[in-house]
């Protein structure tokens, strides 16, 4: 049975993520496989599914969150949104929400 939503872990990452856990599993979850397949090193793929390790662990510390701060708090521990803007965004959207309710 096709679930009707998606985790919100799925829906925060981006289409490199989703597609680097799709290869990765697709090669049987050998990173020496996926390091080939992408034609890097291993300590590069390493590194890269030690980032996408953390923005996970991010998520599900956060799980209670709705997609938009989830996906905010990603943008920031990635370094592409400034931790001062994303408070005041994450501000704004928590008394929208809270007007909506």
């Amino acid at each position: 049975m096709v679930p009707t939503e998606l985790p919100t872990w799925v829906v925060s990452l981006d289409e490199d993520d989703l597609q680097l856990i799709r290869r990765f599993v697709l090669l049987s979850g050998s990173l020496k496989e996926l390091a080939a397949d992408y034609g890097v090193s291993y300590p590069t793929i390493r590194a890269r599914m030690d980032a996408l390790i953390e923005r996970l662990r991010l998520l599900d510390r956060n799980a209670a969150d709705d997609v938009l701060e989830a996906r905010m708090r990603i943008l920031v521990a990635d370094g592409e949104l400034a931790p001062k803007l994303a408070k005041e965004l994450l501000r704004l959207h928590r008394e929208a929400k809270g007007a909506k309710t």
